[in-house]
């Protein structure tokens, strides 16, 4: 099915490797203009690269440290600048350390919502009148399943995740007259570099851990990178513009709430 995003033009966060590269990958094969953000610029510029050799698609590697206002900022206007505006933005980045929460002091917490939060933010605010000027858009969020199912050692991210999930409720109420879809992902287990750490904190053999995580998914397995892909270039599609507000997991069946 053609998702009809030739030549939207999309800003994707954390796309140096692992789900935000997947959607990358994902939009430029459907020949959308795509421009990627990460901190470390070799292996953005490698990122880049290798997806317009694999895609033909237009790509702009944007060096920057979703944590800094200033770098947000100027994110935004380099993709516009370089392209003349704003489709769509997708906010992902790593996530902060894992740990429990007593062990945290302020300024990890302060970290962790300029990191998880205001990142999201600051790219909401930026895009939102290049999107309003041409006539609607989409902001897609990246986060974890662990924002709407709490697992133990991982309170950063909860606490900021489910923040986030929040803040882009309450923005899809408000961008809607102006045909902005707002969405959320909640990945499960997703073969990461961030899976790898877990399971090397894990105090366990990984592979060991790693039987023990599909046994906890119903459809028995980790999922893969595509499978976020596929669902994030759905919903900031033309296709997938009915859809707003929604926290959605992609998790194999593991949240087995009724919501």
């Amino acid at each position: 099915m053609d998702l009809l995003l030739r030549d939207r033009i999309a800003v994707i966060g954390g796309a140096s490797h692992g789900i935000g590269y997947g959607i990358a990958r994902a939009l430029a094969a459907e020949g959308a203009k795509i421009a990627i953000m990460a901190r470390r610029a070799a292996d953005l510029q490698d990122a880049a690269d290798r997806i317009r050799s694999e895609t033909g698609a237009a790509v702009l590697a944007v060096p920057a440290d979703c944590r800094r206002a200033e770098d947000c900022t100027r994110a935004i206007a380099t993709v516009c600048e370089a392209y003349g505006g704003i489709d769509i933005v997708i906010n992902n980045d790593g996530a902060p350390p894992l740990g429990e929460i007593e062990t945290f002091d302020d300024d990890a917490w302060r970290k962790a919502v300029e990191q998880n939060l205001m990142y999201v933010v600051r790219m909401a605010r930026g895009a939102l009148p290049h999107m309003k000027a041409r006539g609607g858009g989409s902001i897609l969020n990246i986060t974890a399943i662990s924002a709407i199912q709490p697992i133990g050692g991982f309170g950063l991210s909860v606490a900021t995740w489910s923040g986030v999930i929040g803040f882009a409720k309450t923005l899809s109420i408000e961008a809607a007259r102006y045909g902005i879809n707002v969405n959320t992902i909640c990945p499960g287990y997703i073969e990461t570099q961030r899976l790898e750490k877990v399971f090397a904190a894990g105090g366990k053999d990984p592979a060991v851990m790693r039987r023990e995580l599909e046994a906890e998914v119903p459809l028995g397995r980790i999922g893969t990178v595509e499978d976020v892909a596929s669902l994030a270039a759905l919903l900031v599609s033309p296709r997938g513009s009915y859809i707003t507000g929604a926290a959605i997991q992609v998790d194999g069946g593991l949240l087995r709430a009724v919501r």
